[in-house]
């Protein structure tokens, strides 16, 4: 395909879209789809058709407000809808061109106007299915125009330039990672996107997945012209299965359009894509793991080096990033690396996509520039604690995170900042907590899915993690002493220095976080045999005396 020929399918595609008065979006991603979006667009349809009016009624990915579902957006107007029941489609469409349905209109302007979206530029614009769609919105502009008019290093320089760093967990430059791999030597080269997102409370990735599936596809196709690759991998788990189902039909949509397969827009470029399923491992999160699995190994880590940007798959060099790290490839290429540089904060460029759940007002997927602090994501995107509840802590990065408390609510969101809280920026994950949590308990949580998630291999992760979980479990139940609080704080630091990954080099963060900042609460449970949340019951006391302690 040449630029020519994709500006026509653009100019085609926007030239349909006019032919409508009205669009009407709906969100069909996994929280709305549960909520019964696809019953609400086939009832939308039929109004539209009996209306009479020219109206366009689309499937879309994720809007962002998931706890607001099932959501419905309306152009030109841009009216949003939440809560919209298939009852109401009729007047829905009865209001088009008029003022709109009151009951089911949504004001969330703090909750947009806070935010930068790059990743989610399309969410809620496209049909995920229909590549068209995304061609529409400059779609695979940024691929013809770095094989017609870059290099492959111009489009390293251009990736270093942004200053974007991996968006997986660890934050590696991207541009660093991706000169490694393009001056690795090898015959053959791999490049491989990791999907397997296993954080609980996080769906970033899902959603980019399900919702604009050839953004990923087509930064992998950068990805895969700037270090010489030819092969690519979507490493998705299987627990997705509409992600895997879209990534399909797109894979199958660019063939066809000549933008994956050999020769592509008639240049000496080769390069095409396969998905991979996860059995849902989350050690094969880890990209020597996720290696593994796709070798068709059991999925553990193995020491480095050898780095995968040397010796990967099969022995070859490979580039390995996120799904989102991929998102942000297409705008850097078309709007220039130094539009990307000029967002964020000193050592934190660019924006990041975040699954806000939890104790919060307004749950759903956020994407806000880097160095915006965590109050304002907080209180004011996510509209706060409901219910009257007290604010307590919030997690990021996962299972791995840590727990910040509300004293470090105005520094400002960034790499280096979470690390210094004791925590991480892991792929997008925060959880927002209450006064009814007992930050004991949620350690507990957090350190039994690091264990049951282990991948057995090294002894500091396998034993542990699994001793850790008895000593806090222990301090929950009101028989823990404080030579096993001591005996904690020994086991993290010592499972932190020598486990072979980071599953196990992180674990201990909800730990050691909540014994930083929380530690009254774990000496209220050793010595007053005492939950203020209520959460934890007390054995040798008896549940009403210790439901009256807690009181």
């Amino acid at each position: 395909m040449t630029i020519e020929e994709l500006e026509q399918i653009a100019k085609t595609a926007r030239q349909e879209r006019e032919k409508y008065d009205f669009e009407v979006n709906v969100c069909m991603d996994l929280a709305c789809a549960s909520q019964g979006a696809g019953e609400l667009k086939d009832a939308l349809v039929k109004a539209a058709e009996a209306s009479g009016k020219k109206v366009c009624v689309r499937r879309t990915g994720c809007m962002g407000p998931c706890s607001h579902g099932p959501l419905v957006r309306v152009d030109p107007e841009e009216t949003l809808y939440h809560h919209v029941k298939q009852a109401d489609a009729a007047a829905i469409v009865g209001h088009l061109g008029n003022q709109p349905v009151a009951p089911l209109q949504c004001d969330l302007h703090e909750h947009f106007d806070k935010q930068v979206r790059v990743v989610l530029e399309n969410a809620g614009y496209i049909d995920p299915e229909k590549i068209e769609d995304y061609i529409a919105r400059d779609g695979y502009k940024a691929l013809l125009t770095v094989l017609m008019e870059m290099t492959p290093g111009g489009v390293v320089h251009r990736v270093t330039e942004s200053g974007l760093r991996g968006r997986g967990g660890g934050g590696y430059p991207t541009g660093l990672k991706w000169s490694t791999v393009a001056k690795a030597k090898g015959d053959l080269k791999y490049v491989v996107c990791n999907g397997d997102e296993g954080d609980p409370g996080a769906f970033m990735d899902r959603s980019v997945m399900e919702g604009d599936p050839h953004r990923v596809i087509e930064g992998m196709a950068i990805a895969a012209y700037a270090v010489g690759a030819s092969k690519g991998f979507i490493y998705v788990r299987a627990e997705y299965p509409v992600a895997v189902s879209r990534l399909t039909t797109a894979l199958r949509e660019a063939r066809r359009h000549g933008l994956l397969g050999n020769n592509i827009s008639n240049t000496p470029f080769n390069f095409d894509v396969e998905i991979r399923l996860g059995a849902g491992a989350f050690v094969c999160g880890e990209e020597t793991a996720l290696i593994a699995s796709i070798e068709g190994k059991r999925g553990t880590p193995k020491p480095r080096p050898p780095y995968p940007a040397s010796s990967g798959l099969w022995g070859k060099p490979t580039l390995i990033n996120n799904v989102e790290t991929y998102a942000n490839i297409a705008p850097i290429v078309r709007n220039g690396g130094k539009w990307f540089f000029n967002m964020g904060s000193e050592r934190s460029k660019g924006t990041k996509v975040f699954a806000l759940t939890g104790k919060i007002a307004n749950t759903g997927l956020v994407e806000v520039p880097m160095g915006i602090k965590l109050r304002e994501i907080i209180e004011v995107i996510g509209g706060g604690v409901p219910e009257g509840h007290k604010f307590k802590a919030v997690q990021t990065g996962g299972p791995s995170g840590g727990c910040i408390p509300e004293e470090m609510l105005d520094i400002g969101v960034s790499y280096d900042a979470l690390l210094k809280m004791g925590s991480i920026m892991g792929s997008g994950g925060m959880i927002v907590m209450d006064d009814t949590s007992c930050m004991v308990n949620v350690a507990r949580f957090f350190i039994e899915f690091c264990m049951t998630e282990s991948c057995g291999k090294c002894i500091p992760c396998r034993a542990g993690t699994a001793q850790m979980y008895t000593l806090l479990t222990r301090i929950s139940t009101g028989t823990g002493t404080m030579d096993d609080l001591a005996m904690l704080e020994e086991l993290c630091a010592t499972v932190k220095e020598t486990s072979l990954c980071g599953l196990g080099q992180t674990a201990p963060n909800p730990v050691l976080s909540t014994l930083k900042y929380f530690r009254n609460e774990y000496l209220e449970h050793i010595l007053h045999k005492r939950c203020r949340a209520g959460v934890c019951t007390m054995e040798g006391i008896g549940t009403e005396l210790a439901n009256e302690v807690t009181a």
